[in-house]
């Protein structure tokens, strides 16, 4: 049970659909790999031929849809909440199981800042300040849920004292 205003936020690498994206292009290029004959990945004149580049995208393909498959396996989790014993503002990436990964823990009283930085070819960054101007650890757009300007406006609501500053 969290505070109802800031609801918890959890995502794990299955439920990612990058993950699955990345699966996918791997299994795609190393079909193409299968099923391309290198002797004939040449040009129709013969003066454009690259048989090595067949196997080297199978070999890519492989590598990819591996490491996609192996981290969906180990299903890292990343995620945010507002813990009801203390009221902390928990948040955590690369956790498997229950224990580990990278986590930070702050009280919203101690929040001065939450910082939504766009940028026009990637995800936006979303960075969380203390009361001494500090950058907190681990805290970034990938432990809240999207749209994060909500996020952040339900956290200046709760707690007036924090200012949402979003810069282009």
């Amino acid at each position: 049970m969290t505070d109802a205003a800031i609801p918890s936020y959890r995502r794990s690498a299955r439920t990612d659909f990058r993950m699955w994206l990345l699966l996918a292009f791997g299994a795609i290029f190393f079909w193409a790999g299968s099923v391309i004959d290198p002797e004939k990945n040449c040009s129709d004149g013969g003066r454009e031929c690259a048989p090595w580049l067949v196997p080297l995208a199978q070999a890519f393909g492989a590598l990819v849809g591996l490491g996609a498959a192996l981290n969906m396996l180990a299903n890292p989790n990343r995620g945010s909440f507002v813990d009801p014993a203390t009221g902390d503002l928990v948040w955590w990436q690369g956790r498997i199981g229950k224990e580990g990964g990278d986590e930070g823990r702050i009280h919203p009283s101690r929040i001065a800042t939450i910082r939504i930085t766009r940028q026009d070819e990637s995800e936006d960054m979303v960075s969380l300040y203390d009361l001494e101007g500090e950058r907190l650890f681990f805290f970034d757009a990938e432990v809240i849920a999207w749209p994060y300007e909500r996020w952040a406006e339900r956290m200046a609501a709760r707690w007036p004292h924090i200012r949402v500053e979003v810069t282009e």
